[in-house]
């Protein structure tokens, strides 16, 4: 191992991954210092309240409640953020580029919203900001984007990027209701008492802005990102989906076109033979296709302390023997502003509709009408159930490709039409 000057580390949150991170470093120490090539020493832990009782020991003289502790101490070199959220988080990063500190984030807030800017200011004071961990959690992406795949063209992303919907996707599949499902996932630990983010589509909104900024070496921000959470997925349409030849997953999918980039998160019926929907639980999975590599699948634990700490800790690896050496080892980051997101208005997709009708002559032509008006073309039309307490019936119509902007008209035309009680369900078929 190299006789060099100790490599000083300050981490920014003492959470479940900070946690990990830490344990690591102070019960790992000497392994993870011979793999850097450099002694790696925990220097600083920046936390809230210094008397709250943690899951491992560290030295009160290590913990402070001051962030200058570590944003100001000129011989700390490396800043890791894990404590999540956007301010202060944001700030404390920018202070640490500015200072001149390589900086190690799992934040999938502040580099979705900022990331651009930070690599900005991070090449401009020529230091790093690594963030594996912001994006698929133990599944090594951002790495793999800068360096196994920088000679490639990507032309789509698609991934199940968040551990929570999976698997309560997964148990509504196997006939739990949404409500059941969530208590589930809360009590296996897989999703917070909150678990808006994640049912609603944010989390891998957030993960699918950073994942498309990197791939396409664009800036896509959340808010330019269509969105649409599990909410309104009910267990009936996973038996519909099933005789289809489908699995329903929560889908964040960005692709290629001339110009300009989709990028969508919502839940899609996905081909059951396709690799994304044998994605299992809160496991995580992100398939690429690139113009030489063709397809490429990663597969992994997303969420959760240790796979998280896992990548932080890698990223501290890099960073340590990219500092020994003197040189940065990862090519910087550029970001082309001229090319914008498509509105999910002008994307193409097949959809499912799932509607309910008085059973009645001439409603399938009513429908078939709306349709045909809209330019849509049907792929198969099926009553799958009737019910004679109040003669209505159940329809599921799929379609073929068609611009979403006529999908969505006649999704809301059908619902004014006077023998359709609901349109119960709307998904896009991948």
């Amino acid at each position: 191992m190299s006789t060099t000057r100790p490599l000083n580390v300050g981490l920014i949150g003492l959470g479940t991954v900070g946690s990990q991170v830490a344990e690591r470093m102070l019960s790992w120490g000497p392994q993870l210092s011979r793999r850097a090539g450099v002694e790696l020493c925990l220097k600083r832990v920046l936390v809230r309240d210094l008397t709250k009782r943690r899951s491992i020991e560290v030295a009160a003289d290590l913990l402070t409640t001051d962030p200058s502790a570590i944003l100001d101490d000129r011989s700390i070199e490396v800043v890791i953020e894990v404590a999540g959220g956007d301010e202060p988080m944001r700030s404390y990063i920018e202070r640490a580029i500015l200072a001149g500190k390589h900086v190690i984030t799992a934040n999938k807030v502040v580099m979705a919203k900022h990331g651009p800017e930070l690599l900005d200011q991070a090449a401009g004071k020529n230091v790093d900001v690594y963030f594996e961990a912001a994006v698929g959690g133990g599944i090594p992406l951002i790495s793999t984007f800068r360096m196994d795949l920088q000679a490639n063209k990507i032309e789509r992303v698609s991934a199940v990027i968040n551990g929570t919907t999976n698997y309560v996707l997964g148990r509504m599949a196997s006939g739990s209701t949404m409500t059941d499902a969530i208590r589930e996932a809360q009590e296996a630990g897989y999703a917070e008492a909150d678990p808006t983010d994640d049912i609603g589509g944010f989390d891998a909104a957030y993960k699918l802005a950073i994942l498309g900024s990197i791939a396409y070496e664009i800036k896509v921000r959340p808010d330019e990102i269509y969105r649409e959470g599990i909410e309104g997925v009910e267990p009936v349409d996973f038996r519909y989906a099933r005789e289809l030849g489908f699995a329903i997953k929560l889908i964040a999918h960005t692709q290629r076109h001339p110009g300009r980039v989709e990028a969508r998160v919502h839940p899609a019926m996905i081909p059951l033979d396709h690799p994304l929907a044998r994605v299992e639980g809160a496991e995580n999975a992100v398939f690429v296709e690139g113009d030489l590599v063709g397809q490429v699948l990663l597969v992994g634990q997303g969420a959760g302390g240790r796979p998280t700490a896992s990548a932080v800790v890698g990223d501290l690896i890099d960073l340590a023997r990219s500092i020994r050496r003197g040189v940065q080892s990862r090519p910087s980051f550029s970001f082309d502003d001229r090319i914008g997101v498509i509105p999910i208005g002008e994307v193409k997709t097949r959809a499912y509709y799932r509607i309910r009708v008085d059973d009645r002559a001439g409603v399938l032509a009513a429908i078939g009408q709306v349709f045909a008006e809209e330019g849509v073309s049907i792929s198969s039309f099926i009553q799958k159930d009737a019910w004679s307490h109040d003669q209505t019936a159940e329809l599921v119509v799929t379609t073929h490709p068609s611009l979403d902007a006529s999908l969505q008209r006649a999704r809301e035309r059908m619902a004014q039409l006077e023998p359709v009680r609901t349109v119960s369900s709307f998904l896009r078929v991948f």
